[in-house]
């Protein structure tokens, strides 16, 4: 029987990147956080965007054309773009570590950070990362083992929006890894926060659908949606004016690859855009009008893997395997917070609001 030829490294998480750091900060009393991931010498960026409502920081800093060719995080925040505010707090702390890029010898290195958000503004309290809660996911990153689930920027996450906000299962952060025997890592880092259902590829079976009336039942939003009239898409907007699933930006996933290839920035974007297919076989629907749907790259340059065409692929081929598992572990992992139920939790006949 051949051994197989990537397996899963010693963390099983994107911190198995060497060089790649990740941390949290996670308020629970708001059900909002904050994650950074953090390559301290330096990543070569990638960025797509399949989402139909990203809102995102410095992603030009990703741009082929441009002429920056490092960065030194990722910022995953909760509280739409006003989250964003929590990068100020990344780039504090990347400067006080005596990170970034080094641009003249009389002044201190330029911490580079580009970010994206998550919309949790629906469940806890309307509040927001801040400067001071980047900080302290910064502070807090490690090359260690990475906590799952309703933490970070997982903790406001929901999925399986399609029915409306009665039927919200919790969605969270999770994180995977693959080793190939080449020496070739791939990590990635995933909050789920998606208007579809979550899928298990390797099963066909539903993870996280939209809540039935009995406790532990739920339901395809894709078969809801392919079956309902227009007439029943027009009540149901009149029903529930004040909440649509397929609001603009409203939702949105969001995807950090953590590779040790030596990649440019056009090959960066080429594995992101091959990462993607994790998140399209674990969530249905996904990429709509109504995510911001987003995947980073950070090539850590290692490994050169683009004078051989086939281990490009490959490294792209990875970076969808981890993302897939660490999409499902996202959900399996999270809790129930704030009045929305887990899917462990709403399987169990012992929930409350079963």
């Amino acid at each position: 029987m051949t051994e197989p030829r990537s397996a899963p490294g010693p963390h099983d998480a994107i911190t198995d990147v060497p060089g790649i750091e990740a941390g949290h900060d996670t308020d629970l009393d708001n059900a909002t956080g904050c994650t950074v991931v953090l390559a301290r010498a330096g990543a070569t960026p990638g960025v797509f965007q399949p989402g139909g409502a990203p809102g995102t920081l410095d992603t030009d800093l990703a741009v082929a054309e441009n002429s920056i060719q490092e960065i030194h995080a990722v910022l995953l925040t909760g509280g739409s773009t006003i989250g964003l505010d929590a990068a100020e707090g990344v780039r504090r702390y990347l400067k006080e570590s005596g990170a970034g890029l080094p641009l003249m010898p009389e002044l201190a290195p330029l911490p580079l950070t580009m970010g994206a958000v998550v919309f949790d503004l629906m469940i806890g309290n309307a509040v927001h990362p801040t400067g001071d809660s980047g900080y302290r996911a910064s502070s807090s990153a490690s090359s260690g083992p990475l906590e799952q689930g309703s933490v970070g920027v997982g903790t406001g996450c929901t999925v399986a929006k399609t029915g409306g906000a009665n039927t919200l299962l919790k969605g969270g952060v999770g994180t995977a890894s693959l080793v190939h025997d080449s020496g070739l890592i791939v990590g990635a880092l995933v909050a789920t926060n998606s208007v579809g259902d979550i899928v298990d590829p390797s099963t066909g079976n539903l993870v996280a659908g939209s809540r039935g009336e009995q406790q532990g039942t739920m339901s395809r939003s894709s078969q809801a949606l392919l079956n309902r009239s227009l007439a029943e898409f027009e009540q149901l907007q009149q029903s529930r004016p004040n909440f649509s699933s397929d609001s603009a930006g409203a939702n949105t996933t969001l995807a950090v690859i953590a590779t040790n290839a030596r990649l440019h920035k056009g090959t960066a974007k080429r594995v992101a855009i091959m990462g993607s297919a994790g998140l399209a076989r674990t969530i249905d629907p996904v990429f709509t009008p109504g995510d911001g749907d987003t995947i980073f790259t950070l090539a850590t340059g290692e490994i050169d893997v683009t004078t051989i065409p086939a281990m490009l692929t490959l490294t792209g081929t990875m970076a969808a395997e981890a993302v897939a598992e660490a999409t499902l572990r996202s959900v399996r992992e999270a809790t129930s917070l704030a009045g929305i139920p887990s899917v462990s939790e709403w399987r169990s006949s012992a929930h409350p609001d079963g």
